[in-house]
Parts: structure tokens; sequence; C-alpha cells
């Protein structure tokens, strides 16, 4: 039936819920409200297998569940992921649970409505009945995603925008968000400062910022915050792109002052404050650090908004303290993590890390040594990222802050700089990891200075006019050291002067196949943010035909490439 009819007598709804008096409310709600045929499930695995033999309009679902492992946001989660949820079906999740942090996890799954109890009949039918009608006005819209027409979708929406057609202003959010996740930022600038143009509004101007910053402009996207900031200085989002801007530029003191506004706006925030005190941790206020993340772990540590790097941070300040109890704790709760993941490696590899420090607590020398060894072993593999470079680089720290000696440590640490300096501000984040140890920060530095240096003598052949001598010179020291700026550089070079480049085709193939192989279009920094939940600060959720390129997970795990 057409969803945008205001009668539900043809509709079929599907309400879950294991309070069988909560249930019950429900049913008679829909039913009073003409809801043609509604079946009833008190157990999420049963809702599922209702939801594979047959189609629902509307499906209602408790959030949480007695004597139940998962929550009706797994088991949304789960119908996204597997296509079992037509893009037509209203999903609306009903609890009592109204922390901001559970709010807010909700809102990254593209949620059609989410109620909290309790609430009335005339709300309940009033959010189905407006989603069905903003499905069916933005039918074409998001067809075209779900068959993963991204470029088609984008330009419907932009049509939709001109031609202010019921739901335009939506419209024109869906379509710059698309445009962003597709790399075409310029775009979703233009379309974003054109909302503005229109129609002031809060998000749009957010949305300009997150344009300027996804290009590589913090320094113009700091400007457009200050002004959105001052003029908005409740817009919490706006505080978290801010913070994300500043540490781009390497101002880590602005960038935790403004993180500690939006914890201080939003205090039960799992995401914000992770991102507080992974900041704090980096910027040299370790105290403070500790306390953000042990609250951060108390109150979210099943969230799908949780960063498990924080245990790790944990760990180390565990050992620093020598806290032997806590540094387990650590552990017990990433091999919880661990256990919970499926099909993804990363919280085994922070594990490792946290299995070294405990190795170094209980005075199991030779164990370190041989777990630090086999980390430096894949310094050079694909896989091997930002966030693993400071985990090791702060074990090796450690271990000579024991006087444990690792004789091949300094070549562990030059390799380690040449490859992730990329940027002034990286390269003093991963210097933070050696705080304790200056001929390691001093090292770090020196590889900054030779990474600079080895771009500047190959871009200068460019400027002599001999632009093919500065990619193979680029190509050739992107390979030793893997380094993202370098091989980037490249990149750019290739396409600035494709036709002064007589081997251009060959060129540019190795440079691809290194651009590809170490994901070094992977260039933003992210503190505390998890890249599978879907929604960027100020951004909006998409539904599931929605793909975005894949990020590497967590703290810092993206920063592979050039920094700003």
């Amino acid at each position: 039936m057409d969803p945008a009819a205001n009668d539900l007598f043809d509709a079929r709804a599907l309400v879950i819920d294991g309070n069988r008096q909560s249930r019950s409310i429900i049913v008679n709600q829909l039913r009073d409200a003409g809801v043609g045929t509604i079946v009833q499930c008190a157990r999420l695995i049963d809702a599922r297998t209702k939801l594979e033999m047959g189609t629902y309009d509307v499906v209602i679902s408790e959030q949480y569940f007695e004597r139940e492992d998962i929550t009706g946001q797994d088991l949304l989660d789960d119908l996204r992921r597997n296509q079992l949820l037509p893009f037509f079906t209203v999903f609306v999740m009903v609890t009592s649970e109204s922390s901001y942090s559970k709010v807010a996890e909700a809102a990254e799954s593209a949620l059609d409505a989410y109620l909290l109890k309790p609430h009335t009949a005339a709300g309940l039918v009033e959010r189905i009945r407006q989603a069905r009608d903003r499905k069916s006005v933005l039918r074409e819209i998001f067809t075209a995603i779900e068959a993963e027409q991204f470029d088609e979708a984008g330009e419907l929406c932009k049509q939709h925008f001109a031609a202010r057609k019921p739901y335009w202003l939506y419209a024109a959010r869906i379509g710059a968000e698309l445009m962003l996740r597709n790399g075409k930022m310029s775009d979703a600038e233009k379309l974003y400062e054109a909302v503005v143009e229109a129609k002031t509004l809060p998000w749009a101007k957010l949305g300009v910022a997150r344009a300027q910053l996804e290009a590589g402009y913090p320094q113009r996207a700091t400007t457009t915050l200050e002004s959105l900031i001052e003029t908005e200085p409740g817009y919490t989002d706006a505080y978290d792109i801010m913070g994300r801007a500043q540490f781009e530029l390497g101002n880590f003191k602005s960038a935790l002052a403004t993180f500690k506004m939006s914890t201080q706006l939003t205090p039960s925030s799992v995401n914000r404050l992770l991102k507080h005190g992974m900041m704090a941790w980096y910027a040299g206020e370790r105290d403070e650090g500790v306390e953000l993340l042990d609250r951060a772990t108390r109150i979210g540590l099943d969230s799908k908004l949780y960063d498990p790097q924080a245990l790790v941070l944990l760990a180390f300040a565990r050992l620093d303290n020598n806290d032997a109890r806590g540094l387990q704790r650590c552990r017990d709760h990433l091999e919880h993590l661990r256990d919970k993941a499926i099909n993804n490696g990363r919280p085994q590899r922070l594990l490792d890390v946290v299995e070294a420090l405990l190795a170094i607590q209980d005075y199991q020398t030779a164990r370190a040594l041989e777990e630090v060894r086999r980390m430096a072993k894949t310094i050079h593999q694909p896989g091997f990222d930002f966030e693993s470079a400071c985990n090791l680089l702060a074990l090796m720290t450690r271990l000579a802050m024991r006087s444990i000696q690792l004789y091949e440590v300094d070549a562990a640490v030059d390799t380690l700089g040449l490859r992730f300096c990329t940027s002034r501000a990286l390269t003093e984040l991963l210097a933070c990891a050696a705080v304790g140890r200056s001929e390691f920060s001093n090292r770090i530095h020196n590889a900054h200075t030779q990474i600079l240096k080895m771009t500047e003598q190959a871009m200068s052949l460019s400027l002599k006019g001999d632009p093919q001598a500065a990619v193979v010179r680029l190509l050739e020291e992107g390979g030793n050291t893997l380094n993202a700026k370098i091989i980037e550089s490249a990149h750019l070079v290739l396409q600035r002067y494709e036709a002064r480049i007589p081997e251009h085709g060959e060129l540019k193939a190795q440079a691809q196949l290194l651009r590809e192989r170490y994901r070094t279009t992977d260039i933003h920094a992210g503190l505390g943010e998890q890249s599978h939940t879907g929604r960027a600060a100020g951004g909006m959720s998409l539904p599931s035909g929605d793909k975005p390129p894949v990020r590497q997970e967590g703290l810092l795990a993206s920063v592979n490439a050039v920094g700003s």
C-alpha cells in the first residue's frame, strides 16, 4: 500500500515486546488507529523469523528484553545488514531508557522514530504516519540509494531541493551527506551553502564546515564553526567538528578545551567522553584523561559507540601506577569485547598490547620482549595502522623506562616515524606516545624532518620542469618508507602534469597500487570514533543501501595519509 495514506486499515504491524502489559497497550493503540493486521512477539528471535517469512508495514520494538542477550537495536542492525527490512517498513523503537548515550546510539541506526515511555496513542500514530509520508514523497531518492546509485540519488536530492518539494530540506541533507561520503566535497559544500541561503539552519552551516574539513581545509572549517558557535552556543555537534579541526591543525590544547565544552553539554555521551579523554591523554593531561576514559567505560562498555582503544590507554595508566588489579580488569574487559566481536580482529590486536603490559607488570621480561618483537615485525604490513604505531611505541617506551633492553628499538622507532609522520599534528601525537623517553620523541621529530626534506627535494624536480623525475623519486621514497604524504604527493603530481609525463600510465599504476595497498587516502584522524556507527557529528543516518567507503576503526586508526 501507499505509505503516505492516512488510513492504516491495510497496514500490517509487528509488535515486539517481552512485557505482556506493554505489548497489549501498543496493540490496543494500533487497533484504535485502525491498523488492519497486528502480529505480536514476546521474543526477538521469534520476531526475526517472522520478518524473514513475511513483510510488515510497521515494526514497533522494545529496546531491552529480559533474559535475552541481544536488544531491539541489535535486531534492527541485523535486519539492515542482511537486507531483511524493506525500505518502506517503518521501524519504531519504544523504550523507557532516556539517557543521552542510548538515545544517541539509537539515532545511529537509521531509526524512523524513537519513542520514550510513557507515550500517547496520538504520538505513536503521528510518528508512524509522518515516517510513511516522508518515505513515499522521497521514494525515488531512496530507491536509488538502495540500488547503490549514489550519484543519481544525489542529483534527485538536488532537484527535490531546488523545486522546494515537500521535505525539501530533508532531501538536501541526504544529498549533501551522499556527496560527502562519495568524496564530492565541493558539491556538498555548495548544497549546504544553498540551504543556509534559503533558510538558516545550524545543521546546514555545520555541513559547510564538515565539507571544508573533509576537503582538507581545517582552518577554513574553524572560521565557519566559530561563526556558528557564536550564534548557536548549545549546538553540541559543532563542538565535535571544531575539536576535530583544531586537532588536525595540531592545536591540541584548543581541541582539548573544545571537547571539554562538548562533554559539559552532554555529560553522559559515551562518544564525547572518549574523545575528550583521549585528547586529554595525548595533550599531556593524563589524570584528566584517565578519569574521563574510566567514566566512559563504566557507562558505555557494551555500547556500539565505545572504542576499545580506551581500555589500552587505561591499561598503560594502570601499569604506570603499578595497579595490577586495574590492569587485569582492562584485560578482562577487552576479552569480553573480543568475544563479542564477529569477524573483527581489532579487539584481539588491542588485547595483545595489554597482554604485553601484563607481562611487564609480572616481570616476565622474555614474554614481553617476544610480544613486542612480534608486533615490530608487522610495521610494514598494510594492516598496521597509526593506532598500532602509537601502541607499539608506547610499549617500547615502557620497556625502556624499566631498563629492559630491546636492541633493535632505535630502528623500529625510526621506521614508525618514517611511515606515520605525515603532518606536524600527527608527528606530535606519535611523539606523545613516547612520553618518558625523550630520545624516542626526538627520533620521531627527526623522522618528520626527513619526510619533509624527501618531499621537498622530489617536488623541486617538478618545479625545474621534470615532473616525471619527481614522481619516480616520490614513488621510490614512498615504497621505502610507506609514508602516505609522499605517496599522495606522487599521485597529485601525476594528476597535475599528466600531459608532460611520458610514462604516465605505468607510473600511475605503481602509485595506485601503493595507494590501495596502504590505504593512503584515509586522511582524517578520529579520536574515539567508530566508523561503523554510520553517522558523523552533524550528519545523518542513511538506509541500508548506503555503503560509504570503508574506513579503519577507532582511535586514530584511519590516520595513514597526509594530514593538514
